[in-house]
């Protein structure tokens, strides 16, 4: 022991993870008085927010000795915010890696060990003055990282690991009148740190908020709240168990009120000589709980002393629900539940894990806006307000204990347990991990939306797990725990009530269950959202309507993590893993989320709103079936809104009254409209009638179409059945033919109004104008690659298609054919070989042969057709060659003047979409700009794809452009970039000025 009281040799070892430390406790608030309830503001606490001073040391060695002394005037250091990161303050640089620990490479340590010659030490100091009227003080660090150590006028108080839930300290015997000194070392790395391997940003500091409170004679200091469902769920019951700080006499006034007011328990308990009671209460007619329906009932607690005064006033919400194996179902509230979820990082870009309130609410909107309905905290408890907001808006929540040691077993992407890996059955470090999952369930067990406690992520198995599974079990029997591990060893497989995998195809997870059937499936993390992906998302919400066993699944992840930063002009850039010179580093593997960095939802967003939508809406021509997947919401609290389209206009809505129950299906009968021959496109969707705490009215929650094609029926039924407005008449037919004129080097095409020239130098396409302007910037060029997206590189699919690449950059014309008078003619050098001529035809084809490999040989060929109306057709074909790779990409790229950059079609929008990710896409007609149908992920990528196009038009802000089409839908898209100028940049200010489209 030091002669301040604390020894940081002891930070490495596993056994010294805290000192002097609180017992955990729930977390709810308490006030003075109901005056301080209702303006919620509490004068038991006093907020140590905002700046402090501090020092930082490259290590423990170089930290300031006896700066914890009273005597030491530390009121001239630099200061710095709480709650915030002492990486994004200007102290050190922020670190990310994966699974590899932030050491590796730098020094050789095993288990039991700290880094030493690098472990920044930040030594804080705040002075205040208590209030005059506390008895006691206590202070509590809601997430320091990885480790404090904290001192109060030169005395030591305590240590405290674990950085992601409170750690509470009694300041009473060491405060003094007048100013105090409080004194905190934050150590960077400790024992901890082995436990706390997570796949995020790697920071330091107090990065949640920090204050004092004090405690009234008499007070609460644990509550565990239950209520629970009874009488097939039409009744409830309400029971809490109290632990209280003294065991002097006091009565105990309950009361409770349901959403509206209504006050429906008003009870005394008088209690003496004890520290613990216990309080129940049946409930008729209770409303439950669910993220579909959230009914929460407001828990009203007053103590008072045996004289009848105020001690404290305690506000806690009540959920009445059920949740727990039904056989081998999960079910809640008598209802086989389907998490359709996403795992959530806690991560601002501007703050780090230092989030505010404001964003987490934006997060819970969002989410119930795109109609997810579960959360999984990963990997480590949250801000205790998140759960509060989950209750409110109701979204289902896995609580996960901070624990992860995945670079202790796993390497490169391999499983390689030895005698290092952690925490396995090793006693030296299992009770500072069942430490952790106290510490996560006595804060956050009045949360009716935690459904599942984690015993956290990818930690391997062994004994330690199982007996983290037992204590939750024990502790709270009212919840199921979650173990994904067990697919990785399955020694103790009673370590988790569910089966848990990671990113098993849909295919596998159901020949699994078709062995395994002892337990529910749950995908923890599936459909890796990194950069442009999430497809195939639809084979797994189909799976959950299929397989009774498989039971859902939740998103890798919510967010980008990545940092806001300024780029060399001035622009926000958003950083990744490595842009700060930090290695080891899994650099831009950070960057996994739906909605980006900012908080901008990205295109895949769409799909992931509607493969989780509650209902399936499938309209033809005789109305609309309705699906209610919902547990215990009726169709009819929305209203059906029905549109149709012709050729991608709309052009009728209405408004109708749908009921269909919970789990039942319903068809509503619809008298559509006719307006003659053309595609049209049945649309059907259920919108809120009112607003939501978390959406406007009219906020769409489902949809679904169906396009169907009308020929002319002819006479009167046409007639009556068109628009006013259409067009009635049909352009002229052009008078000429065309004018051909094959030269020595090059044919030209000449029709009314437009041009075009093919180059047997250039074997290709060179011109084409069109009212005396070229279109053609650049030669068209064959496409068989589209940048990698993320997922690719994490595959190593560029890599086996790699030659697809050389086969888009490089080509060798083999030969060129054209036909006239409908003889094919074949050229082997130049078109004046076979003479020169002009002459007139009704229209011109031209065919050429590309060798674009020579091992194996790979041959394309492309024939252009030209109409005499300016129409000019492209075919393009491909023989498979064995031992080639699958195709990236197989079409042509059309390179045109950055001007032409306006963008309509009638196609699958308004977001990008690919044949994998085209079930939440909408048919209609959409118009963008080039620069907007560039996607901004982390790392540039394919982006900006659209399928089912009928036709596809590129102009100028004249009006002037391109328009294509084809015989049947097809897939285009135009950017301000080619694929591989998307490919070669690492960040989106690495791309170059657009100069084309």
């Amino acid at each position: 022991m030091n002669k301040n009281g604390f020894d940081a040799g002891r930070l490495a070892n596993p056994l010294y993870y805290e000192e002097n430390v609180l017992a955990p406790h729930s977390d709810h608030e308490y006030y003075a008085s109901m005056g301080e309830l209702s303006e919620g503001v509490t004068s038991f606490r006093r907020t140590l927010n905002g700046l402090w001073h501090i020092h930082v040391a490259r290590n423990v060695a170089e930290r300031i000795d006896g700066f914890e002394a009273r005597d030491y005037d530390c009121h001239s250091w630099p200061t710095i915010r709480v709650p915030a990161h002492i990486q994004l303050e200007g102290y050190g640089e922020p670190h990310y890696t994966n699974t590899t620990y932030p050491w590796d490479g730098h020094e050789v340590i095993v288990p039991g060990e700290i880094p030493e010659g690098n472990n920044p030490v930040a030594s804080y100091v705040k002075y205040f003055v208590l209030p005059e009227n506390w008895d006691n003080a206590f202070i509590s660090f809601q997430g320091s990282e990885s480790a404090i150590a904290v001192w109060l006028n030169g005395s030591f108080v305590g240590y405290s690991e674990d950085s992601f839930t409170p750690a509470d300290f009694d300041l009473t015997p060491y405060v003094i009148d007048g100013e105090n000194k409080l004194a905190v070392q934050v150590f960077r790395y400790s024992s901890g740190s082995w436990l706390e391997d997570q796949d995020f940003w790697r920071f330091s500091g107090l990065f949640r908020e920090v204050y004092l409170y004090t405690k009234p004679a008499i007070h609460v200091e644990d509550i565990f709240v239950h209520a629970c469902p009874t009488e097939d769920y039409q009744s409830g019951r309400l029971s809490f168990e109290v632990r209280w700080n003294s065991t002097a006499a006091k009565r105990l006034l309950v009361k409770l009120f349901d959403a509206e007011g209504k006050q429906l328990l008003d009870e005394v308990q008088e209690l003496a000589g004890t520290s613990e009671s216990r309080f129940a209460a049946e409930l008729p007619g209770v409303r439950l709980w669910s993220a579909e329906e959230p009914n929460l009932y407001r828990l009203l607690l007053v103590a008072e002393d045996a004289e009848g005064r105020v001690q404290e006033v305690i506000p806690q919400y009540v959920g009445f629900r059920q949740f727990r194996l039904e056989g081998n179902i999960m079910k809640l509230n008598g209802r086989r539940i389907v998490f359709k979820g996403t795992n959530r990082h806690e991560f601002d870009c501007y703050s780090g894990r230092a989030c505010d309130l404001k964003l987490i609410e934006q997060d819970i909107i969002t989410m119930k806006q795109n109609n997810i309905n579960a959360l999984r905290c990963s990997h480590y408890p949250n801000s205790s307000r998140i759960y509060e907001l989950c209750d409110i808006y109701g979204l289902y929540v896995i609580d996960e204990t901070n624990l992860e040691t995945h670079g202790t077993w796993m390497r490169n992407g391999g499983d390689f347990p030895d005698k290092n890996t952690l925490p396995d059955s090793n006693p030296r470090w299992q009770e500072a991990v069942l430490q952790r999952a106290r510490n996560m369930l006595e804060r956050d067990k009045n949360h009716p939306s935690i459904l599942i406690w984690s015993c956290g992520n990818e930690s391997f198995g062994g004994k330690t797990i199982f007996a983290m599974h037992e204590y939750f079990r024990q502790a709270d029997p009212s919840r199921l725990v979650h173990y994904e591990g067990l697919f990785h060893d399955r020694r103790y497989n009673g370590s988790s009530d569910m089966e848990s995998q990671m990113y098993t195809k849909a295919a596998d997870i159901r020949a699994f269950l078709q062995e395994h059937r002892d337990k529910p499936f749950i995908c923890c993390e599936y459909t890796h959202s990194m950069g442009n992906s999430n497809g195939g998302m639809h084979k797994y919400t189909e799976l959950a309507d299929e397989e009774e066993l498989y039971q859902g699944g939740f998103i890798w992840d919510y967010v980008d993590q990545a940092i806001s930063a300024r780029d060399c002009r001035g622009r926000e850039a958003f950083l990744y893993g490595g842009d700060f010179g930090d290695r080891p580093s899994d650099y831009n593997f950070s960057g996994n989320g739906i909605v980006f960095a900012d908080r901008r939802v990205t295109p895949k967003m769409q799909e992931v709103k509607f493969n989780y939508q509650n209902f399936e809406l499938r309209p033809d021509e005789s109305g609309v079936k309705i699906v209610n997947k919902s547990l215990f919401t009726d169709a009819g609290r929305y209203a059906l809104v029905v549109s149709l389209l012709k050729d991608g206009v709309k052009v009728w809505e209405n408004i109708l009254q749908a009921e269909a129950a919970p789990g039942s299906e319903a068809f509503v009968a619809v008298k559509w409209p006719s307006y003659g021959p053309g595609e049209y496109v049945y649309t059907a969707s259920l919108v809120l009638k009112q607003a939501e705490s978390w959406a406007a009215a009219g906020h769409e929650v489902a949809f679904g179409q169906q396009a169907v094609c009308r020929e002319a029926a002819g006479g009167m039924k046409d007639w009556l059945a068109k628009l006013p407005g259409m067009d009635t008449g049909l352009p002229l037919a052009t008078g000429s033919q065309l004018r051909i004129c094959r030269s020595d080097i090059n044919i030209g095409v000449y029709g009314e109004g437009f041009s075009a020239m093919f180059s047997s130098a250039a074997g290709t396409l060179v011109s084409y104008k069109y009212n005396g302007v070229e279109m053609i910037e650049e030669q068209p060029q064959l496409n068989f690659w589209r940048a990698p997206v993320d997922n690719d590189r994490g595959s190593s699919r560029h890599i086996d298609c790699a030659l697809w690449k050389l086969a888009s950059m490089y080509r060798r014309l083999k030969r060129i054919q054209f036909l006239e008078e409908g003889v094919w003619y074949t050229v082997d050098k130049y078109f004046g070989e076979k003479g020169i001529r002009e002459y007139t035809a009704d229209s011109f084809r031209i065919r050429f042969t590309y060798c674009v490999l020579d091992r194996p040989e790979v041959m394309i060929v492309v024939e252009y057709s030209l109409g005499a109306d300016g129409s000019v057709r492209v075919e393009m074909s491909y023989d498979k060659v064995e031992g080639m790779s699958e195709l990236p990409d197989f079409g042509m790229v059309f390179t045109l003047p950055v001007e032409y950059d306006g963008i309509e079609y009638y196609g699958l929008g308004g977001c990008d979409n690919y044949w994998d990710r085209q079930q939440g896409a909408r048919l209609g007609i959409f118009s963008s700009r080039a620069a907007e149908e560039f996607v901004p992920y982390l790392r540039p990528q394919e982006c900006g794809n659209h399928c089912g196009v009928r036709w596809f038009r590129v102009t100028d802000r004249r009006g002037r452009g391109l328009e294509l089409f084809g015989d049947v839908p097809f897939e285009a898209s135009a950017l301000p970039y080619n694929a591989h100028e998307l490919e070669n940049a690492r960040h989106p200010y690495d791309l170059p000025q657009a100069h084309h489209t």
